[in-house]
């Protein structure tokens, strides 16, 4: 049961949780593991990437 919005690949998102909390960037690469668990590639304005849980990361609507 996971109440977070369904992410899609080049959604902005925003990391809630976890490691990287408080980083935002545009979702890549999504990819679902062994376990079940859905993980993302995060790539920050900067190019900079990293990977996270999607239960960690919010979508963040473009007005």
């Amino acid at each position: 049961m996971n109440n977070t919005p369904e992410i899609k690949d080049g959604d902005q998102c925003k990391v809630i949780g976890g490691t990287h909390k408080g980083k935002s960037g545009t979702a890549t690469d999504l990819n679902l593991s062994k376990t079940g668990h859905l993980t993302i590639t995060v790539v920050q304005k900067d190019g900079v990437r990293f990977k996270t849980l999607a239960k960690n990361v919010v979508v963040v609507k473009i007005i």
